[in-house]
């Protein structure tokens, strides 16, 4: 699976997605409201689930359980995502009309190195078997790291801010939309500038745990980098629909927690006990659900 001509097709789709988001439907910067949110959150979900079931109807069962496990991998490690992403917006004060723009933008970013990355990976397991391992341990370490952090998230005071603000000229305003201004025949960065470079940043230090997480439920690139690239490209929209309640996810890390552990001991078993994909989707559904359930029926503040 994954001739040319399916990542031709698929990446022409990315590519005009991106373009009439950027240039029709949100030509103009404005606050996202609720039901555009919930609309469009739920066209990218019925999107990714039209396509897993024709990975189902061409290319069968097996596929089809690789692409829906590593969807609901990276969309649940996305949702995560989501609560740094607010943090980071509060942190720098962003004006809701220019959220959507930024994620936007942030997206593109995320896409051009995420594919980098998946290439690289797959290069590296095809060639080099014992990878897996060391993926594996990585995604155990990352698990229990998640499970037991507590520290709180200061992007402003970040070493790329504090590296930017220094051999940059930025402007001491936001200009609107714009990355870059003009003043007095200079350029100067705009504050806005700063936050894409924190949310690029953090995009790919999230990925480190998100990619092994999928190369763990198969090997197929193409499989790897479409439930990554439907994930993110419904990012956006889960943003501002969750917004208002991502607060209340109080168990969602430690249910990621244990499904990077599971799936980084899957890989460094996998050579003595061979785990079916249904297995790993039931597991991770599962976890998920779980942490879904005691986040919305435990009381607030009785989390220690």
């Amino acid at each position: 699976m994954g001739t040319p001509l399916n990542w031709f097709v698929f990446n022409l789709f990315v590519v005009i997605s991106i373009a009439l988001d950027l240039r029709v439907f949100h030509r103009h910067p404005h606050k996202i409201k609720l039901r555009e949110a919930a609309l469009s959150s739920f066209c990218w979900i019925a999107i990714s689930v039209l396509f897993g079931l024709g990975v189902l109807y061409f290319r069968g069962e097996q596929p089809a359980l690789e692409f829906f496990t590593g969807y609901l991998i990276e969309k649940a490690l996305s949702v995560d995502n989501l609560f740094l992403f607010l943090v980071i917006f509060r942190a720098f004060a962003v004006d809701d009309r220019l959220q959507h723009r930024l994620l936007e933008w942030g997206v593109v970013g995320a896409l051009v190195m995420r594919g980098v990355m998946i290439g690289v990976g797959a290069e590296l397991i095809e060639h080099f078997s014992w990878v897996l391992y060391v993926l594996g341990g990585f995604l155990v370490y990352a698990g229990i790291r998640m499970f037991f952090k507590k520290a709180d998230v200061h992007p402003e005071k970040s070493r790329i801010v504090r590296f930017a603000s220094t051999h940059l000229r930025v402007t001491r305003t936001y200009e609107g939309e714009h990355f870059f201004v003009r003043n007095a025949g200079k350029l100067f960065a705009t504050p806005l500038f700063l936050v894409l470079l924190v949310v690029e940043i953090t995009d790919v230090t999230l990925a480190v745990d998100s990619i092994p997480a999928v190369f763990g439920i198969t090997r197929n690139p193409f499989i790897v980098y479409t439930s990554n690239v439907l994930a993110i490209l419904g990012l956006r929209a889960l943003y501002f629909l969750l917004a208002g309640v991502i607060d209340r996810l109080r168990f969602l890390d430690e249910g990621l927690a244990v499904v990077l552990v599971f799936i980084g001991g899957k890989m460094i078993g996998e050579r003595w006990l061979h785990i079916p994909v249904s297995i790993s989707l039931a597991v991770v559904g599962g976890v998920l659900l779980l942490a879904l359930l005691a986040s919305l029926l435990t009381p607030a503040g009785s989390k220690s």
